[in-house]
């Protein structure tokens, strides 16, 4: 057995909303392809909570319905022996008395508390927990964000819930973190004596981060109605990129000392607020088209409401002022009903401050670094360099391009495979602090504030598009463009 598949400490694993789609769709597959690589223990005890009425049985024939696509069916049935379900409601008194008998039945065990819930059933959950002493010994929560709706909601949830975990125990999971690419971007800047050196504004023209659907809100309207592009990617999702990108070197891989650096970043971050939201932000909101080859209806008919402001689409620069990046813009879009999915992250260093090649040589392009989150993690380095043969001399650009599925002859696992046994094992690294939070807040409020102070609606765009073409003047009238590269 390898260092990486290394097993760990006997555990529960309790996840409130077991019969929803992040738990069918993601929780679930990550333990089981963990159980493959022989990283759960048998004892260990993977238990479903949710309100419907389901037993055991019902709910493994459930899963297995799920998961049968991607594994050998008696591979899965032995999982799922290690797999429970107890009906509970968070705001109900009936079936906790049981639960806390059943959970607290191997005390020696790691428990663990996954809320893939809504928000609001965050400090309910919690209570309850505390009530039963269910908080006690090597238990862990986690929370799937957003947390809150803003900087006083997220206040609110965070002080409740930590009257019962402390913040050693609460672990506040963003899953683009647990991303291969997102770990690799750390080795690349502080394992290499190639990048770092040049890690700043004397070399980097600017980065763009992209996260990009081709889905629709889909189920999940009446939520994201409530939350948009901003709250659902931006606050959370895209700023830990940001934050990956720009920190400053940590003295070691320690916990704190990674997430000190990146709390700097979110300090460090220029306010954009009513004075400038209409120069540095842009929303849109999807309508029908076409999509992967399928017309599609809009956001308004989808939703089954024609009078949402809710924003589908933002793009927006931000800037970081410190010494390291000061003048370095950072643009950001992300968006849903886009041309394809991709989630990626863009370096563009400065170009070669005088060419010596004739013009009929041919263009010399920017250097770039492309970090690609998904379809297919990787890493392309963008190089200029002569093509080959006689007759004059003529300049490609080209990448060095590295797919890890490729380059290591191994599927990568998904983000939250790691990320699960990372709090089994008790390890933060990954995971937001409070203040991160707070600081992430205290930066998109006001954006949001500016938006509705305006008045504006989101500007419409067609599925299938880039977004409104405001987005693409944003970056634009600086004399730069999205990196669309298909390649």
């Amino acid at each position: 057995m390898t260092a990486s598949s290394q097993s760990v400490e006997p555990f529960d694993l309790v996840i409130f909303g077991g019969t929803g789609d992040l738990a069918v769709r993601k929780l679930l597959p990550a333990l089981f392809h963990r159980f493959l690589d022989g990283q759960i223990p048998a004892s260990s005890r993977i238990v479903g909570i949710a309100r419907e009425a389901l037993d055991d049985a019902g709910y493994r024939a459930q899963l297995r319905e799920a998961l049968i696509g991607i594994c050998d069916a008696r591979q899965l049935d032995v999982f799922l022996q290690q797999v429970f379900y107890r009906p509970l409601d968070a705001r109900k008194d009936e079936g906790w008395d049981d639960f806390a008998a059943f959970i607290g039945g191997q005390p020696e065990h790691i428990r663990v508390f996954y809320l893939s819930t809504s928000p609001e059933l965050f400090v309910d959950i919690c209570n309850r927990l505390g009530q039963y002493k269910l908080n006690q010994g090597a238990s862990r929560v986690v929370l799937e964000k957003p947390i809150g709706r803003d900087l006083a909601s997220a206040n609110q949830i965070n002080d409740a819930v930590g009257k019962v975990f402390d913040e050693s125990q609460t672990f506040r999971i963003d899953h683009y973190l647990g991303k291969e690419t997102v770990q690799n971007l750390l080795v690349l800047r502080f394992g290499n004596a190639l990048f770092e050196p040049l890690w700043n504004a004397g070399h980097i023209d600017h980065v763009q981060i992209t996260v990009a659907e081709t889905l629709g809100v889909g189920h999940r309207g009446a939520y994201y109605d409530r939350a948009g592009a901003l709250r659902d990617m931006v606050q959370n999702h895209m700023l830990q990129l940001l934050c990956m990108v720009a920190m400053e070197p940590p003295s070691s891989l320690a916990p704190d000392a990674v997430r000190d650096e990146k709390l700097k970043v979110l300090h460090s971050l220029k306010p954009i607020d009513d004075n400038n939201a209409a120069q540095l932000t842009v929303r849109g909101q999807y309508r029908a088209g076409v999509a992967e080859g399928a017309s599609v209806p809009g956001y308004p008919e989808e939703l089954g409401n024609n009078k949402s402001n809710t924003e589908t689409f933002v793009a927006l620069k931000a800037e970081i002022a410190n010494w390291r990046w000061a003048g370095v813009p950072f643009y950001l879009r992300t968006g849903k009903r886009l041309p394809s999915r991709v989630s990626e992250i863009v370096v563009t260093f400065k170009p070669v401050p005088h060419s010596i090649f004739n013009a009929d040589a041919g263009t010399l392009s920017q250097n770039r670094l492309v970090l690609r989150l998904q379809p297919d993690e990787g890493v392309k380095l963008w190089l200029t360099i002569k093509h080959p043969g006689p007759g004059g001399l003529r300049l490609r650009h080209v990448p060095l391009d590295m797919s890890f599925a490729e380059a290591f002859g191994v599927s990568q696992p998904d983000a939250y495979e790691r990320l699960l046994l990372d709090v089994v094992r008790g390890n933060p690294t990954l995971f937001m602090r409070r203040d991160e939070v707070e600081a992430a807040w205290h930066w998109a409020g006001p954006i949001l504030a500016a938006w509705a102070d305006s008045g504006e609606a989101p500007r419409p765009y067609t599925s299938g598009s880039w977004g409104p073409s405001a987005a693409v003047a944003l970056i634009e009238r600086d004399g730069r463009t999205w990196n669309e590269d298909s390649e």
